[in-house]
């Protein structure tokens, strides 16, 4: 079983942040480790743990061996800030990908979401517990597909036409994929090497999701 362990966290929050400040912060700061939440005023500002990292790691890497096995295309993007100003709302997801719209952003290092659309799936890893509502905020900026994990859980939440999530059982962009079967992975962390969980996750995919997608 898969057990997440809340580090010592280190979280500042400030109110009423405009825009403009927000704006400045996220150029002083440059490249970090840390992460910056914007909701309408408020600003926390968050360490990332090691454990934190770790799993954003390994998830990326099963979300992208299971894109390839699929033959699926996807444009990764990182953490970078995801913000909108008519929103007043920005963030770093964990990890972000262009997947149905990856033509739309193919071939390009910046993306402006005033412009461009907004990731189809962002991955969230929640062990530090935010103390802003960080699904609002997606939400708000159109992000299709969540991936979160928390405790002993992964959910997905797909975006619906009330502009709320919807927690399910299975993706809407890997059709076939439920949250039970990534954390099956997951689990074996404690078992196994990366490469060997990327390997399994491979396998299972093209005995599984291949098959029902044909």
């Amino acid at each position: 079983m898969l057990t997440l362990q809340p580090p010592a966290q280190e979280r500042l929050v400030l109110n009423a942040v405009t825009w403009k400040e927000y704006s400045r912060l996220l150029q002083l700061l440059g490249p970090r480790p840390l992460r910056l939440t914007f909701d309408r005023g408020t600003l926390e500002i968050m360490t990332l743990a090691p454990e934190h990292e770790r799993l954003k790691h390994l998830l990326r890497r099963m979300l992208e061996s299971i894109a390839e096995e699929l033959g699926i295309a996807l444009a990764g993007f990182g953490s970078m800030t995801c913000r909108r100003k008519s929103k007043r709302r920005g963030l770093e997801p964990d990890e972000c990908y262009w997947i149905s719209n990856e033509a739309s952003v193919r071939g390009k290092d910046r993306i402006d979401l005033r412009r461009d659309p907004p990731p189809d799936l962002a991955i969230e890893v929640d062990v530090t517990h935010s103390s802003l509502d960080r699904l609002s905020i997606y939400a708000g900026l159109g992000v299709r597909e969540v991936w979160r994990l928390e405790e002993q859980s992964l959910t997905i939440y797909v975006l619906q036409e009330n502009s709320k999530y919807l927690p399910l059982d299975s993706s809407s962009t890997f059709h076939g994929l439920k949250s039970a079967d990534l954390m099956t992975f997951l689990a074996l962390r404690s078992q196994e090497d990366e490469t060997s969980i990327v390997r399994r996750c491979r396998e299972w995919t093209r005995k599984n999701l291949k098959s029902a997608s044909s």
